[in-house]
């Protein structure tokens, strides 16, 4: 049994020497980690890793006191299995003996035997000093945030700043659309009570159910049968927002994984073409398995958003989603990976993949047609500013003048972590004269 143990830090390790060294994101390297793992394994690997990823900064700051010198690279990992032992030791429930005795015992599937006592010393020193005592020499490092984007989101948040950052460093909740193709919204409840799982309810959202706890999805009731998908209550509004008509022809750009493809087909079953574009073919085949789960049908195109020429039929679209490629800080509480994927220097990057891509696809939208505009992310250049700057220069697009955030006059809606308990998002609803 202890062999498992030893082999889950070592599991964490690796992940976190993938993710932090290799630039791979936790989507990539985590899913293949746990496949070895019981199911409580899994859980807890996943909490190691996200645990050192969202307390990086002052994992570092307690790691820069107590190593001499950065390890070589070969030995790289060390330093961060020497940080998962910092997480277990100031921020969860495992004993100190535990925590040091698996961890230095990690090194051996680690091929790290010559750093045992080196891991060792540098444990029972962090225990002796009480450094999880130690309060975060300055704000930004208590935030768990890189730099560039803690003073980023000072400049642009101001007052709510303090409350925006709390948020971000949250574990986020777990939200269920009901399928209502399927089962009602009253019946997958009773199914949910009737198997002891613990959620609430929200009545701004008609189809949500949030899950009060961590459970494995696809062992709860109706999963195979399509009853249900996991999509955050923000990401919910999609469909609401764009509002098919019986009818309609919608094209869902940046589809994958499919899950606002799918709601469309649910909020609107007599829509009479959906394409879901996607620029990969490996995600496409993400949004044909939820289509295929949940019972729907939809036209799945590979092709690139900024160039219609090469995939499009010529036939106008009634309204689009523009789910658009972003930074994604929005959701860095559900995927903390993404703060330290994410550099400074990538964010005019997307800002012009994202102007490239409204500029090309706004001309599919037929007149009198809606494009509504989304992204992940809480960065003004992405959102507001964006839109700005896409209304400046389209002479027949006009915003939906319901698209404001109370007491604001910036363009859209932004939705900041932890509102209602949703992810960051943005949206902007455009229509065409």
């Amino acid at each position: 049994m202890k062999a498992k143990y030893f082999n889950l830090r070592a599991d964490a390790a690796k992940v976190l020497h993938q993710i932090l060294e290799e630039g791979q994101s936790a989507r990539e390297c985590l899913p293949a980690a746990q496949l070895p793992h019981k199911e409580q394994d899994k859980a807890w690997l996943q909490e190691m890793v996200y645990g050192v990823l969202r307390n990086l900064p002052i994992l570092q700051f307690w790691l820069r006191q107590l190593l001499d010198k950065p390890l070589k690279n070969r030995f790289k990992i060390v330093e961060q299995l020497i940080m998962l032992g910092f997480y277990q030791l100031a921020f969860s429930r495992v004993s100190q003996h535990a925590a040091v005795s698996e961890t230095v015992a990690a090194c051996q599937p680690l091929n790290t035997l010559a750093m045992k006592g080196l891991v060792n010393a540098i444990l029972r020193t962090f225990i002796r000093e009480e450094m999880s005592l130690q309060e975060a020499p300055n704000k930004q490092i208590a935030s768990g945030l890189p730099k560039w984007l803690y003073k980023k989101l000072e400049a642009e948040y101001q007052d709510g700043f303090i409350d925006l950052i709390t948020n971000m460093q949250l574990k986020a909740p777990i939200w269920l659309r009901v399928n209502t193709q399927k089962i009602s919204h009253g019946d997958f409840v009773e199914a949910l009570e009737s198997a002891s799982i613990e959620f609430t309810l929200t009545a701004d959202h008609s189809e949500a159910i949030i899950l009060s706890k961590g459970y494995d999805v696809t062992n709860l009731p109706g999963f195979d049968k399509g009853w249900f998908a996991v999509q955050d209550g923000a990401a919910q509004l999609a469909a609401h927002y764009l509002a098919p008509a019986a009818g309609e022809s919608i094209l869902d750009c940046c589809a994958a994984p499919g899950g606002k493809t799918c709601h469309l087909i649910e909020y609107q079953p007599k829509i009479t073409k959906v394409v879901a574009l996607e620029i990969s073919e490996k995600r496409a085949s993400r949004i044909e398995e939820n289509l295929v789960r949940l019972g729907h049908n939809a036209e799945i195109v590979i092709g690139d958003a900024s160039t219609p020429e090469k995939w499009w039929d010529g036939q106008l679209f009634d309204r689009v989603l523009l789910d658009a490629p972003c930074s994604a800080t929005g959701i860095i509480r559900r995927h903390p990976d993404i703060k330290w994927l994410r550099k400074a220097k990538d964010i005019d990057v997307l800002v012009n993949l994202q102007k490239q891509i409204l500029d090309a696809i706004w001309p599919l939208v037929k007149p009198g047609g809606t494009l509504l505009y989304a992204t992940c992310s809480i960065l003004p250049e992405e959102n507001h500013l964006q839109i700005s700057d896409f209304l400046s220069r389209t002479t027949n697009a006009l915003l939906d003048n319901t698209f404001y955030n109370d007491n604001d006059d910036k363009p859209g809606k932004q939705i900041l972590p932890g509102d209602q308990q949703m992810d960051g998002f943005y949206y902007a609803r455009l229509l065409k004269s």
